[in-house]
């Protein structure tokens, strides 16, 4: 008999439903989101389904790694179209809409999503990690230039990297003849380091030219 598994994940627990290719409902019920758990249910109440799917979501990418290393056929399916397909359920709950995606399952009508590698994810880690680093580090620059001038001091821009040890340089001067601008200077400064080694970081785990292409150079 061939079986059709839908799960409706959420953070802490997940429904399930299972269904035969009459439609017939075999069996529900509720888990944690722990993938042992939910491969155990899935072992006991439909051995070896035939499909398997859930929706994109925040612990999507996760979810879809550790039930395919459990031997699982599982596949992860666009959210916004499973929306607009279940939308006319009567039954809109958790175990209802476990069903929809069961029944989704049968039928195969799905846009499937692509789960991108654990490397390509590390590197897209540090690429956002980098930025935020960037923005944080390019609103102090905007910052300490607004606060020097309340002391008569003019700070260059610092639109080129070369630019930017002028720009350390002359606050850390600063710094030194006044203890507010020295602890500033002092929080502002360490910054750029990290950033040159996320960038670097980066580079060694993605080991592809694309991945290069796509984060800018560090300034």
């Amino acid at each position: 008999m061939l079986h059709y598994v839908g799960l409706d994940v959420s953070v802490k627990s997940v429904s399930i439903c299972v269904v035969d290719r009459e439609r017939k409902v075999l069996a529900r019920g509720g888990t944690s989101s722990d993938p042992d758990v939910i491969a155990l249910f899935i072992s006991v109440h439909a051995a070896g389904p035939e499909r398997f799917v859930h929706e994109s979501g925040i612990l999507a990418i996760w979810l879809t790694r550790e039930l395919e290393k459990r031997d699982l056929p599982v596949i992860c399916i666009d959210a916004r179209k499973v929306h607009k397909a279940l939308s006319g359920r009567i039954n809109k709950s958790d175990p209802g809409d476990a069903e929809g995606l069961a029944q989704l399952a049968r039928t195969g009508r799905f846009s499937r999503v692509h789960i991108r590698s654990e490397a390509s994810e590390r590197v897209r880690v540090l690429i956002g990690a980098r930025e935020c680093l960037i923005r944080i580090r390019k609103d102090l620059e905007a910052h300490v230039r607004g606060v020097m001038k309340v002391f008569g001091i003019y700070m260059g821009s610092v639109g080129r990297a070369s630019l930017r040890q002028g720009f350390r340089d002359q606050f850390a001067e600063a710094g030194q003849t006044n203890p507010a601008l020295g602890v500033m200077a002092g929080m502002f400064i360490p910054i750029h380091r990290p950033c040159a080694r996320l960038w670097k970081r980066g580079m060694k785990i993605s080991g592809s030219s694309r991945a290069k292409a796509a984060l800018p150079a560090v300034s």
